[in-house]
């Protein structure tokens, strides 16, 4: 179904999930490339951007949260976008949705005055607001890491594998999003792309400011989650070592005295084996090695 907000001679149409009948609508009322409505039934495209004589094809991708898995899944917009029309194509980004819906509401929304009348103004707009929601999912990337950090020294071992390993995996899902859509980006600032209004260099400079800012952000969260990897499998490879240590510690205790226990078991006569005092001497003498090794092992530092 094709849902339409009129702005004068200016529309923006939504499609939010489009069937044959949207595609015909498109065919029949625009003079699309062919490959572009074909994209538009397909649910996984590489983010791009086709140049036009009279419209611009945009398909573009965002990070979104999945709440029941914390994982990071990638939502597709779609933009058809020329002089006096905006049109957004798909099961989109829940942003666009709720902005369209707004603005459906009230159409004053988009009053601005330098934008205001241009399809230029709801793309800004579309791409600002997907750009600040995907900044809030970034920040809390930036807070798990942080919650990461703080469990790292304690002894919840399993838990924070779980985390370490979720959180790279997101990580890694948001760097594949973000680096091919950088260049994207630039050729809004760069003037390969200018669009229909006139001065829209600042504002789409603003666009990949901010986008680049998401990307350090990710970048250093990449860095830092390395970093707290290899903290982690130092600390467990500490832990390690003391096991190891206090195993050898005790081995080389019990060794002596697994020793003579043993050689007084055996059915032959042994010195002093029928002294009355034999088996006091006997335990005596184990917890004067015990005594012994231990003072050693303290001298020594080991311990």
């Amino acid at each position: 179904m094709v849902d339409t907000i009129s702005f004068g001679v200016l529309k923006w149409h939504h499609i939010t999930n489009p069937t044959v009948d949207d595609l015909d609508y498109l065919r029949e009322n625009f003079h699309f490339h062919p490959l572009d409505i074909e994209d538009c039934s397909s649910f996984v495209q590489r983010p791009k951007i086709d140049v036009y004589d009279d419209y611009f094809f945009l398909v573009l991708h965002f990070p979104l949260m999945d709440k029941r898995t914390n994982m990071i899944k990638t939502e597709e917009t779609k933009i058809f976008w020329g002089k006096d029309f905006l049109i957004t194509v798909g099961n989109s980004h829940y942003v666009v949705q709720d902005l369209f819906n707004l603005t459906k509401l009230n159409p004053q929304e988009f009053e601005n005055e330098k934008l205001s009348g241009t399809s230029d103004a709801i793309l800004y707009h579309v791409l600002y607001r997907m750009m600040k929601e995907t900044f809030l999912l970034i920040e809390r990337l930036g807070n798990e890491i942080d919650l990461i950090s703080r469990d790292l020294f304690s002894r919840k071992t399993e838990k924070i594998i779980k985390q370490i390993s979720l959180f790279r995996k997101n990580i890694i899902h948001v760097n594949t999003i973000f680096r091919p859509q950088l260049r994207l980006f630039h050729k809004f600032e760069s003037g390969e792309v200018k669009g229909f209004a006139e001065d829209m260099e600042d504002y789409w400079g603003n666009i990949l400011d901010f986008y680049q800012k998401m990307w350090d952000m990710i970048e250093d969260y990449g860095e830092l989650v390395i970093g707290l990897n290899r903290t982690f499998d130092s600390l467990q490879a500490n832990k390690t070592n003391e096991i190891m240590r206090v195993l050898t510690i005790i081995s080389t205790i019990v060794l002596p005295l697994t020793f003579i226990t043993g050689l007084y078991g055996m059915n032959v006569y042994l010195p002093m084996a029928e002294h009355p005092a034999a088996f006091w001497m006997l335990l005596g003498a184990c917890f004067l090695i015990v005594f012994a090794l231990l003072f050693l092992f303290r001298h020594k530092r080991w311990m």
